[in-house]
This record gives C-alpha cells, structure tokens and sequence, in this order.
C-alpha cells in the first residue's frame, strides 16, 4: 500500500473546492439528486449519500432543507452534469466535473483556465481512458483488511482494493456497489461517519512535478477551483 495510498490522499485534498464554494456546491447536487428521485434522503440513496457528506463537511442543515424543499416546487431550474477532459504540463491529465445551468459560461471558464495556463482541453475520451470510476470510503477501524476484505465479499461488493494505514483505512470499490459497500461497512464495523464518502476517478498512473511544472499545474488547479460551476477536478499529478 503506502505510496499509492498517500498521493491519492494527498490528490484528493488538494483538489477539494474552497470553503467559500462548500455551501453553493452541495446546494445544487442536493437540488439535483432530490430533484431526480424522491425528496427523501430515506427514500433516495444519492441523496442520502450526499446529505451525508454535507453534513461531514460542516454545511448547516437549513441550508442542506432549503435545497430539498426547492426541489419539491414546480420551478423549473434545470442543472447540466458536464465533464471536460484536459492536459497539464509533463503529461499530466486533468478530469473536470462541472454542474451548471449555464453551459456557455462553464465551457468559456473552464477552456480560459487552461489557455490561461498554456494547457490546452481534450475531446471527450481522451483522458478518461486511463482512469478507473470507482467508489471510495475512507474511515477508522481496528480490523485488519483481511477482516474488511472477507466482509466485503461476503456481502458480494465488487473490490477493487482494500488499503490501510496506521489513522485511516481505504475501501475502493466498483462505482455501482457504492452504496452495497457503505452498509456492509457499518454493519459489520460499526462505522458511524467517513473521512471520504464519494464517487471517483483514479488514475492508473501518475507523474511527480517539481519546479516550473508544479508551479504551473498549481497554477490551474487554482484556477480552477476558482470557478463557480465546478464540482470535482481528478488529475494524475503528484505535486507534494
């Protein structure tokens, strides 16, 4: 384990959004997810997984019951899942995850952070290809991964990997037994709260930067972060 486990780690919090777009962020995939299915986290698994993470990120709960109670209107606010795919400097690759009731302003964004940047956006496919779609809890437990593994199985989750370090463990598992894998979990570990509850794009490799290369890609994760309509940013860089 280790290494792999650290870079993801680390890749993950410096690519999580600024506070300042925590609230925004999670108001619209909660609008959304309600919006799609039942307006009942009870009756809703994404919407349930996401209430979660809310909460996990410290948003405030009127702000999580506004968001369901607007999707039970009849108003007809509509948001478009967009993913852009794109190229940093030594090869790096970049997934870019947006949800936006502007598609115009996103794209003109999001292309401005790479030109801005002198990297240029990729076709769709083009980088995609060299990721896995998986999902991903991170929490503590005294069992061994042995121990997880067996319960996993035995609750017929599709593994991906199992990895553990002396604070967290890692359960990544197929992007459909998210949820499978999430009440496994807390039935046989009594796990009561995640450190990471998401869906994600893992890459198969990755390549350190260092020197004018890190100062770049910084440069455009930055950018883009800044940018209102954007939700996730998966890359393949090691820029610790």
């Amino acid at each position: 384990m280790g290494r792999a486990f650290e870079v993801r780690k680390a890749s993950m919090a410096k690519t999580s959004i600024a506070k300042s777009k925590v609230y925004s962020k999670f108001g619209r995939e909660i609008y959304m997810a309600a919006k799609n299915g039942e307006p009942d986290p009870a009756m809703n698994v994404e919407l349930a997984r996401i209430v979660e993470k809310a909460k996990s990120s410290q948003v405030p709960a009127d702000i999580i019951n506004r968001a369901i109670e607007k999707a039970k209107g009849l108003d007809d606010e509509h948001y478009d899942e967009l993913r852009y795919e794109g190229f940093g400097p030594a090869g790096t690759t970049l997934i870019v995850d947006t949800l936006t009731n502007n598609v115009n302003r996103t794209i003109g964004e999001v292309r401005n952070c790479f030109t801005k940047t002198k990297n240029k956006l990729g076709v769709s496919g083009s980088v995609t290809f060299n990721y896995t779609q998986a999902g991903l809890l991170g929490f503590d437990t005294s069992a061994s991964e042995d121990e997880i593994l067996e319960a996993l199985l035995m609750d017929d989750v599709d593994i991906i990997e199992v990895e553990k370090n002396e604070d967290e463990t890692m359960v990544i598992v197929a992007f459909a037994d998210l949820h499978k894998a999430d009440l496994s979990v807390r039935e046989n570990f009594n796990v009561e709260s995640y450190s990471v509850n998401e869906m994600s794009m893992i890459p198969n490799d990755y390549i350190e930067l260092s020197g004018d290369d890190k100062e770049n890609f910084e440069k455009l994760l930055n950018m883009l972060d800044e940018c209102e309509d954007v939700n996730n940013v998966y890359h393949n860089a090691i820029i610790d």
